[in-house]
């Protein structure tokens, strides 16, 4: 939420008061980095409650936190202060513990303490967290980030901003169009304005399309941001190619990302080179990506050969009869003029071969009948997978032999967009609604239709990966409300 005397609510209020200056916008912000050197990159990060009473990460003297990027073959130490307030005595059941931990989103890493680990690993008021997490030699390079995941609580933690982008290097390797680009990473976040007295003024200042591409007609409660600012300006030179490093870290919300007239030519989704499974074509030319929260994708965006203005976007979505408004609005504004080129790239390279790429033949698999049925319904007490929800003592709902492909049939049995997704591993998604997707993608998070069905092929091939881990839907507000089941990898 951008309350007063937050950071969120003073851009707001800066930008408004800003509006005759040119565009109004504030420049794009680079997060601090945190790097790996000699193999380890390390540091401090405290979960911390602002002044306003939002959650945040604290880094470095900021409440900014870092991107972190690592090479394949390196060690990520954080040692996590959980310094939130102790919780007050629990009248009300549903109020917040105050408990926290991390979650590295999409690295194919153990899931076992003191790594990737959010089931054991916990840190109430006062506690800390040691996690040491081995990045395998043999990783895939690309865009992942990290954030809070204590059941119960992580909707409103994302919520109010406790995530970043995390990169491990090496993309060059298999996109080697990107190398010398200009790098951009941006975290797309959307601000809760519900309870917000600039509420108009911000949904103004983003241009939210008052036409419904769904069912919903409730109020916008949803700003995005990029990087902590609301409609920040991307400067670019005219004809100049950049490379955008692209998280939705929405806890709720979906961004259908376009720039007018542009298209984006995509070379990883999820963290997943597009050239790893599919060598022969290595990028896909795009003029809009459906991206859910979770969800990643690296492209690289041409400005205009003239010099100008544009605006970076996200399109309306529908997600269902049940589910929340996520109308159209701007995102950013691009100003395009001559001297406007910005430093080359700020990637580490990484001098290594991509290794080979991963052919499988899929086909035999994807004709099986599914290993396991995933089931997400809802009702007025909660949120379901396969009729459960989720609890700290129950079994694993499905067990993975390490070594093997499984296919898996996703339903969604209710009236709202869920996006699901599964820790640790990525899967090809393959089939909507029964029907074969024309360009099958390999991801962590898969949009699954009010209604519908996706058939995913996972990969539980890695051997790094064995222990107990989690899947669920990534509307957290589902996930904390039960919607998540356990797997063992074993």
């Amino acid at each position: 939420m951008i309350r007063p005397g937050s950071r969120g609510f003073a851009l707001i209020a800066a930008t408004l008061t800003c509006a005759a200056c040119g565009s109004g916008a504030a420049p794009l912000p680079d997060p601090p980095v945190v790097r790996s050197r000699d193999g380890l990159a390390e540091m401090t990060l405290t979960a911390t409650r602002a002044t306003d009473g939002r959650h945040a990460f604290a880094f470095d003297g900021q409440d900014v936190a870092p991107t972190i990027r690592i090479a394949p073959g390196d060690t990520l130490r954080i040692h996590y202060v959980n310094a939130l307030p102790p919780a007050a005595p629990r009248a009300i059941l549903a109020a917040p513990m105050n408990m926290s931990n991390l979650h590295f989103h999409g690295l194919s890493v153990s899931p076992d303490r003191p790594a990737d680990d959010v089931l054991e690993m916990m840190a109430m008021p006062g506690e800390a967290l040691d996690y040491r997490v081995a990045i395998p030699r043999h990783h895939l390079p690309g865009l992942h980030w990290y954030h809070t995941h204590p059941h119960g609580e992580s909707h409103q933690q994302v919520l109010d901003g406790m995530s970043a982008a995390l990169i491990v290097e090496g993309i060059e390797a298999y996109a080697p169009q990107v190398r010398g680009l200009r790098e951009r990473v941006l975290v797309i976040r959307a601000s809760d304005i519900e309870h917000d007295p600039h509420a108009a003024a911000a949904r103004a200042r983003v241009e939210v399309d008052r036409a419904s591409c769904g069912e919903s007609h409730d109020p916008v409660e949803r700003v995005f941001t990029i990087n902590g600012v609301l409609r920040p300006e991307i400067a670019m030179a005219p004809g100049e190619r950049q490379f955008w490093r692209i998280v939705n870290a929405a806890a709720d919300r979906y961004v259908d990302i376009a720039i007018p007239d542009q298209r984006f030519e995509v070379v990883a989704y999820d963290g997943q080179p597009i050239a790893d499974h599919d060598p022969a074509h290595p990028t896909r030319l795009v003029d809009h990506v459906l991206v859910p929260p979770a969800g990643r994708v690296e492209a690289i965006v041409t400005a205009p050969a003239r010099g100008g203005r544009s605006v970076f976007r996200t399109r309306c979505v529908d997600t269902g009869p049940d589910g929340d408004p996520n109308p159209a609005m701007v995102l950013a504004d691009i100003a395009t003029a001559k001297g406007a080129a910005t430093p080359a790239t700020s990637a580490t390279v990484v001098s290594r071969p991509a290794p080979p790429s991963r052919l499988i033949d899929a086909q035999p698999l994807e004709r099986e009948p599914p290993a396991f049925t995933l089931v997400f319904s809802e009702d007025r007490r909660g949120f379901y997978i396969n009729g459960l929800k989720f609890t700290a003592d129950a079994a694993p709902m499905v067990r993975a032999k390490v070594g093997t492909y499984q296919h898996w049939l996703v339903v969604n049995d209710s009236r709202e967009l869920h996006p699901m997704h599964i820790h640790q591993v990525h899967f090809l998604a393959f089939r909507e609604n029964g029907q074969a997707i024309a360009d099958p993608r390999w991801l962590d998070t898969v949009n699954v239709s009010a209604g519908g069905s996706v058939d995913v092929l996972m990969d539980f091939t890695d051997p790094v990966i064995r222990g107990m881990s989690v899947f669920h839907c990534h509307l957290l507000n589902h996930e904390d409300k039960g919607m998540m089941a356990k797997i063992l990898f074993e």
